[in-house]
């Protein structure tokens, strides 16, 4: 209950309020002030009885107001044929529909994703020399704007900065002393500059010396008669001719692809930029018909997402493909993993190199799709791909390194397996005669029943 007093021409008006079940009344009493304190007693007594009747009766109730759009409700726009209003649209009300709704494809470039906004007309016809002679000419007759002052030679305009007669050379603060001892130091004092310059090779202060010093101390070859105070002089470098192009035809390439040509073995289109998509989907149609092609590069040869996805689906059905380079293109990350995933399909590929994309930085949660991919493939023995947290190298790294040694062993096994059938075989037909030796290449071993062929 809360109390207001208010004062009017020397009368005073007392208002007491008074709230049940959310019921206000108001009382307005004039009473003289003797009867105030009777008054205030009462209104205390009165108030604990409020209180006590508002939280028993006090009730709380939400309600929620349904979702609108543009003043209407959202379910009477379900009822709505949005065919018909298509319909009704004309060409450019669709076209700019179509700007504002349809999301940017990423497989297109840049420059055919935007819209070109700027169609003017030309306000006159364009005369290229005449517009140079007109800008020439004007600069010609253009006047030079006045100088304040006017220029003569020799006057020297300005304070002249002369440096200072006694210039104080700042030391270093933090000078460190080193005592190597009566012994090092002598010893160092009436060492000559090409035993400093072998010690400087040995502890491996680099920055002391130049490239041609430091070889030669290694190959223990005299220096030469420049000193540590002399001018240092630049060693020439070898010239080498440039790098030629790679010449490879790629029209007669893709016909031997598809012919399966048997001499065919490795691929190799790095640094052919035009190679359009035509002739990459080409090659990429020929490949799982190939029983001979191991060795495919393709760096830096612009490929994108929409050709990596027809490798993608031509590495699911080729079954000789062992090498693989990509490296330096324009594939995304969702490429990337989609190349992946398509290796565990035939699992003959060993080697599978896409570092340096489009997106230098292929995220987290792209790193761990490979990561999975990687760990379920059994004969992936190199993979060239830049990662950038630390647990997908590592697992990745662990389970190459699986791979390598588990064929490691395979291949140890089958060796000695060889060398047991050949060596038994050669045994039971030359009974009379006696055992062959082994060779000294390899080491011999008794005949065990883990190593009998099995009929």
């Amino acid at each position: 209950m809360g109390t207001v007093e208010e004062t009017y021409e020397g009368e005073i008006v007392r208002k007491t309020t008074r709230r049940t079940s959310f019921k206000i009344h108001e009382d307005d009493t004039d009473n003289d002030p003797e009867e105030l304190e009777s008054d205030e007693t009462e209104s205390c007594t009165s108030d604990e009885e409020t209180d006590d009747e508002t939280s028993s009766k006090t009730t709380t109730s939400t309600m929620s107001t349904p979702a609108k759009l543009y003043g209407k409700d959202v379910s009477e726009y379900d009822e709505i044929d949005v065919e018909s209003l298509l319909s009704q649209l004309s060409a450019e009300e669709i076209s700019i529909l179509a700007k504002e709704v349809d999301p940017d494809d990423s497989l297109l470039p840049p420059d055919q994703r935007c819209s070109y906004e700027c169609d003017k007309t030309p306000t006159g016809p364009l005369n290229r020399k005449q517009l140079i002679q007109h800008i020439n000419k004007q600069a010609l007759e253009t006047p030079d704007q006045p100088e304040m002052k006017p220029y003569v030679p020799g006057t020297v305009r300005g304070k002249k900065w002369i440096p200072p007669e006694n210039a104080k050379q700042k030391e270093q603060d933090d000078q460190i002393a080193i005592d190597l001892g009566d012994e090092f130091e002598e010893a160092l004092n009436a060492a000559s500059q090409d035993e400093i310059i072998d010690l400087a090779a040995i502890l491996g202060f680099h920055s002391m010396m130049n490239q041609d010093q430091y070889h030669a101390s290694l190959l223990d070859k005299g220096q030469g008669t420049l000193g540590w105070g002399g001018i240092t002089k630049a060693s020439q470098p070898k010239v080498y001719p440039p790098e030629e192009p790679n010449g490879t035809d790629v029209e007669e390439s893709i016909k031997r692809v598809q012919d399966d040509d048997s001499k065919l073995i490795e691929l190799n289109w790095n640094n052919i930029n035009n190679v359009s998509d035509e002739k990459l989907e080409q090659l990429f149609k020929a490949l799982p018909d190939n029983t001979h092609l191991e060795v495919l590069s393709l760096a830096n040869t612009g490929l994108t997402d929409k050709t990596a996805f027809k490798l993608a689906e031509a590495l699911e059905k080729s079954a000789t493909l062992r090498v693989i380079n990509l490296e330096t293109n324009k594939i995304s990350p969702v490429g990337i993993v989609r190349l992946v995933k398509s290796l565990l399909v035939q699992r003959v590929l060993e080697e599978f190199r896409a570092s340096n994309q489009r997106s230098s930085v292929l995220g987290n949660k792209t790193e761990m799709e490979i990561t999975k991919l990687v760990e379920a493939n059994p004969t992936l023995l190199r993979l060239g791909i830049h990662l950038e947290y630390n647990d997908a190298r590592h697992r990745i790294a662990t389970h190459l390194q699986r791979n390598i040694d588990r064929i490691r062993k395979n291949l140890e096994l089958k060796l000695k397996f060889k060398y047991f059938t050949n060596n038994y075989y050669h045994q039971s037909y030359t009974s009379s005669s006696p055992p062959v030796r082994p060779s000294r290449k390899v080491k011999s071993q008794p005949p065990t029943p883990q190593l009998m062929p099995v009929q």
